[in-house]
C-alpha cells in the first residue's frame, strides 16, 4: 500500500471517529439531564405533604377533664390537617329527607296575611324573651308579624297546636344549638302553651338545658345550649363571651349525653363559626397544645364529629333528627338597596327579589353542610330555612330589644351601629321554621 493510500484511509476513518465521539457526548449530556431531573423529582416527592391523619371521634376513653370558660391553650401551633374519620363515611341510610314528595316547601314567597297571622300574641306568651319582644320594646310597626310563607306549588300544613301536642305525646322534643335555635324554641313554646292550662305546665330555671313540661301530654319541649355542637369553652349559657374560642373537635360526648334520650332533635350551628379563627384541642392532647383553624374548617370538623354520632348511634325508627340550615343576617342595606349605608333598622317589608342572596349567608358553608348531611341519608331531615329567611330583612329586632343591658340614649340615636340584625322578632320568622317542622312531623 502506498503512502498516499494509507493517508486516504486515515482520512476516511476520521469523520466516523468524530461522529462517534459526538454521539457519546450527546448521550452523556442527556443521561446527566435525566439523572438531575430524577433527583429533583425524588426531592419533590420527599417534600410532599404527609397523608391526612384521620382521627376517630367520640371515643369513651378520652381524657377526663372537660372544657369550660376558664380553659386555656398552653400553646398554639399551625393546624396539622387532621380530619374526622367518622363511623363509616360511605354509609347509605336511604333516600335523604329534604322535602315532600309533591312540592318543595322551601321555595316560595312571603304573602301578607293579617287574617291568619300572627299565630299568637307577643304579650300573651309568658316565655317571651326581651331579646325578641320587639313590639314591647318600642317597635310600633308590627307588619313583620303578618307575613305567611307560601310555597310556589303547594301549601304548608296549617299550624294546629293540639295536633302538635298529639305528635309529642309521651315524647321529648329538644332544640340543640345557639341563640338562634333558642329563639326557635321560644317560638315553639309560644305556639304551644296556649292550649295547656297554667296549672298543667312548668318550666325549669334557665340553664344549659331548659325544659318546658306539659303534664297532660307527658311531653317536654327542651333547649340545650351547645352553640358549636362539639364540646367548647363557650358551653356556659350565660358566660360565653370569650376572646379565645376553644373546641374539642372530635367530641360531642358532653352534649350527646344530654340529647341522646330525646325523641325529636332539632340541631343548628352556623353563626359562631363566623367570628374568627378557632382553637382546636384534640381529645388525645395531654399538654394543652391547641391548633388554630379558620371557622369554616373548624365547623366541618365539628359537623363530622356530630355526623359520627348520628351515623353510629341513631335509630331512625325511634328518633327523628332535623338540621336547620343557616339563619341569614342583614347587616348591609346596600345589598338590597344599592347606594344606601344602613342595615336592617327601619326595614318594614321583605325583599321581593326571588333568589336574593346576601353576604349574611355563606355559600361555602352551605356546600360543606350539604356534603356532610348527604352522607347521612334519611337519618336527618333538613329544614332549609336559609333562602326563605333571606327575604326577611324586616324581621330583626334592630334596636327594639333588651339584651344584657338596655341601650343607652346615645346608642339609640345611632341605630345602624347598634342594631341587632341577626336574631328575629317574635311573632315572626322562627314561627315559620316551626311550621315547617310541624309539616314534616
Amino acid at each position: 500500500m502506498t503512502q498516499s493510500q494509507r493517508c486516504n484511509r486515515k482520512r476516511t476513518h476520521s469523520p466516523l471517529i468524530a461522529l462517534f465521539f459526538l454521539v457519546f457526548i450527546v448521550c452523556s449530556i442527556l443521561y446527566n439531564e435525566l439523572s438531575i431531573q430524577r433527583i429533583h423529582q425524588d426531592s419533590h416527592h420527599d417534600h410532599q405533604e404527609a397523608p391526612v391523619r384521620y382521627i376517630q371521634p367520640n371515643l369513651f376513653d378520652r381524657k377526663s377533664e372537660v372544657l369550660d370558660r376558664f380553659s386555656k391553650c398552653n400553646a398554639t401551633r399551625e393546624y396539622s390537617g387532621s380530619k374526622i374519620g367518622w363511623a363509616d363515611p360511605r354509609v347509605k341510610s336511604g333516600r335523604r329527607r329534604v322535602g315532600s314528595e309533591r312540592c318543595d316547601v322551601f321555595s316560595g314567597k312571603w304573602v301578607f296575611d293579617n287574617a291568619s297571622y300572627p299565630l299568637y300574641n307577643e304579650s300573651q306568651c309568658p316565655y317571651m324573651s326581651d331579646q325578641l319582644a320587639c313590639h314591647k320594646h318600642g317597635r310600633s310597626d308590627v307588619r313583620y308579624q303578618y307575613w305567611r310563607w307560601q310555597p310556589h306549588n303547594c301549601n304548608l300544613k296549617r299550624w294546629n297546636a293540639t295536633e302538635m301536642w298529639e305528635k309529642l305525646r309521651g315524647k321529648r322534643l329538644m332544640f340543640v344549638g345557639d341563640s338562634l335555635n333558642r329563639g326557635q324554641w321560644i317560638s315553639m313554646l309560644c305556639l304551644l302553651q296556649s292550649v295547656i292550662p297554667e296549672n298543667k305546665r312548668s318550666i325549669t330555671p334557665n340553664a344549659q338545658l331548659t325544659i318546658f313540661r306539659a303534664e297532660e301530654y307527658n311531653a317536654t319541649v327542651e333547649f340545650l345550649w351547645a352553640p358549636l355542637l362539639v364540646e367548647s369553652n363557650s358551653d356556659d349559657p350565660v358566660n360565653h363571651r370569650l376572646d379565645e374560642r376553644i373546641i374539642c373537635p372530635d367530641s360531642v360526648l358532653k352534649h350527646s349525653s344530654q340529647w341522646e334520650q330525646a325523641d325529636i332533635l332539632v340541631f343548628n350551628s352556623y353563626l359562631w363559626w363566623r367570628q374568627g379563627p378557632v382553637k382546636l384541642l384534640w381529645s388525645s392532647e395531654e399538654n394543652g397544645v391547641c391548633e388554630e383553624l379558620d371557622g369554616l374548617g373548624a365547623m366541618e370538623l365539628a359537623m363530622s364529629a356530630w355526623a359520627d354520632w348520628v351515623a353510629s348511634k341513631l335509630n331512625p325508627l325511634k328518633k327523628r333528627v332535623f338540621f336547620v340550615t343557616m339563619s341569614p343576617t342583614h347587616l348591609w342595606s346596600r345589598e338590597w338597596q344599592p347606594g344606601s349605608e344602613g342595615n336592617c333598622y327601619n326595614e318594614k317589608i321583605p325583599i321581593d327579589l326571588e333568589g336574593y342572596w346576601g353576604s349574611g349567608s355563606d355559600l361555602p358553608t352551605m356546600r360543606m353542610v350539604d356534603k356532610v348531611l348527604s352522607k347521612l341519608g334519611s337519618k336527618v331531615t333538613v329544614l332549609n330555612i336559609t333562602q326563605l329567611s333571606e327575604y326577611r330583612k324586616d324581621g330583626h329586632p334592630s334596636i327594639y330589644r333588651t339584651f344584657w343591658e338596655t341601650l343607652k340614649p346615645q346608642q339609640l340615636s345611632n341605630p345602624p351601629s347598634y342594631s341587632d340584625c341577626i336574631h328575629w322578632c317574635l311573632p315572626g320568622v322562627p314561627d315559620v321554621w316551626n311550621e315547617l317542622l310541624f309539616h314534616f312531623l
